[in-house]
Order: C-alpha cells, then structure tokens, then sequence
C-alpha cells in the first residue's frame, strides 16, 4: 500500500513513470537502513551531549543534590572554626540549616544561611522557630554568589568541588582577614587548606560509599603583596616586597649599605611573621596587619625587643 501511494504521486507529477520504477533493490533497502541508523545515533548522540551539558550546568549553579550533614560532622567544623557566643557564621549552600541552627542553638552565635530551594528554606526557618532562636538565625533563597559575606566571622560550605573553586574568589576577596572558613568533604584545589582533619563516619557510606569525612579549616588571609616600608622604633628601617598566593608569603628585605635577606615569612589571617637577617644581627618580626598598615613587636637579640611598624608604598 505504502508504494502505491508513493508511485501515484510520481505519476501525478510526471505523468509517465510507473509505479515499478519506485521499487526498491535489496541493495537500496540497505544504503536506506544504513542512513538511518547513522542519523538516529547522531540525534541520540547530540541528545545525550545537551544532557550532560544541562546536568553540569544545573551542578554549577546548585552546587549539586541536598544530602544531610551527619551531626557529629556538624559538631567537628564548627569545633574546627572556634564557634562562640562572638561568631557570625554564614552557611552557604545552607540545606536544612543544621550548621547555623547547631551554631545558634549550643553555641550561642548568630548566622544566617543561604539556599535556593525554597521548601529547605521554609523548613530551616520554621526549626529557629521551633527551637526559639529565630533572632539570631535566619534562612533565605538566595543564589550563594549573591550572598553578602561583610559579617561572617565564619563560613561553612558542603557543595561540590567545581561550585568550590567558582566560590574560591568570593570569599577570598570578599571576606574579612581572619574568617575562618570550613568545608565538608571538599576543598579550593590551589588554595591549600590550614588546617585538615578526617573523621570515621560510618553512616556516611550509604549516601556516596565513603565511611568518612575530611574537614577544612582556612584562615583567610590578609592581603599583603607588594612594598612595605618598615621602621623599627628608635632603629633601622628596611625596604620589604612581599609576593603571595594566598596565604604562602615570601620576599626580600633591603636597607641602604646593608646585607640583608627576609626569611621565614608567615601568614595566618591577619597575623604575620618574618625574619630579616641583617648582617650579623638576626631580627624576628611578629605583628598584625590592619589595610595598608602593620605594627607588632621585633626580638633584636640580647633579650630585647622593640616595636615596629610598616606601611604599604
């Protein structure tokens, strides 16, 4: 039936052929089968290619599934971080609210948390009800990029590693030297974590195979590089470069006529450290860096010290 419709139309155009010149050779069946095999696996090819183009994109934006924090994984981050009655503490990618809710309920401290599933936020919201702590922490739908990071004393993250590289420049850029910044499981990549422990959490294996979990601590640090002017009180004063990726420093020290190298150099937050080797003489430098500004104590040897002081130039 099929080919006499397709030899009738033939024939209405051309008004000569019959309808045996439409018929198929076994050869033309084949080339015809073959065509449409290899377009089918293009088609489901170029289908499955969007797919996983839209699954990692939805993973870049979400930072990937809502899967609950073991409370004992809870406990250990915001043990790493210090948490008190002082901290703000900013969850983001805030899931059910456990962090900030834990924070705010046995540790006295005050945060917020961020999600963009509305129902994990509703629900968040309607614990710090529950557990009268609603004003000291709250929950909202919001992308974690937009999220205003000015008040966190601490930060807190369980999102995969691509979303934690995207967010790496934020929190480095945006919070406050000193925060101090934890994450379950995942890590900056480049930027190499201050402290790192990993704990036996059994309950874990049913949700990604692993009975564990590894927790990050960084300290965010103070931004440093370039020229210092630094001025000891009553003595000499050196000429300081410092160069930095994160929170690794290192650099040269230089005074007029003198022999001089910086060594040592440390940073932790705001609090950094150096020696500069003067000749003979060996000077160990510790103080704290406000801006564009750094003052502490320096050990000139002898049991004595003095204070110094350095500008940005």
């Amino acid at each position: 039936m099929m080919m006499s419709r397709v030899s009738a139309g033939a024939r209405r155009e051309t008004g000569q052929r019959s309808a045996t010149a439409f018929c198929p050779t076994p050869a033309g069946v084949l080339a015809r089968a073959l065509d449409y095999i290899r377009a089918m696996c293009v088609c489901l090819s170029l289908c499955t290619i969007s797919s996983a183009l839209a699954g990692a994109q939805e993973l870049d934006r979400t930072g990937g599934p809502f899967v609950p924090t073991p409370q004992v994984v809870v406990d250990q981050m915001l043990h790493m971080a210090n948490v008190g009655a002082k901290d703000f503490v900013v969850d983001l990618g805030s899931g059910d609210g456990v962090i900030v809710l834990t924070a705010a309920s046995q540790l006295r401290a005050a945060g917020y948390g961020v999600d963009i599933d509305p129902a994990l936020v509703k629900y968040s919201n309607a614990e710090a009800n529950r557990l009268g702590i609603s004003d000291r922490a709250s929950f909202h739908v919001q992308d974690v990029f937009k999220a205003d990071l000015s008040r966190a004393t601490v930060i807190t993250l369980y999102l995969l590693p691509s979303m934690m590289v995207n967010l790496r420049p934020k929190i480095f850029l945006e919070s406050k030297p000193g925060t101090r910044v934890v994450s379950h499981d995942y890590n900056f990549d480049e930027w190499e974590p201050d402290d790192q422990v990993v704990l036996d959490v059994p309950e874990k294996e049913k949700v990604n195979g692993v009975p564990r979990a590894t927790i990050s601590l960084w300290i965010v640090p103070a931004r440093v590089q370039g020229k210092w002017q630094v001025q000891v009180d009553g003595g000499e004063g050196y000429d300081m470069t410092l160069r930095q990726k994160y929170q690794s420093i290192a650099g040269s020290a230089s005074a007029p006529g003198k022999d001089t190298k910086l060594t040592y150099a440390s940073l932790r937050g705001e609090e950094i450290s150096f020696t500069v080797i003067d000749g003979s003489a060996r000077r160990s430098f510790i103080g704290k860096v406000s801006g564009d500004a750094m003052q502490g104590t320096v050990e000139l040897g002898a049991n004595r010290t003095a204070r110094w002081s350095a500008t940005r130039s």
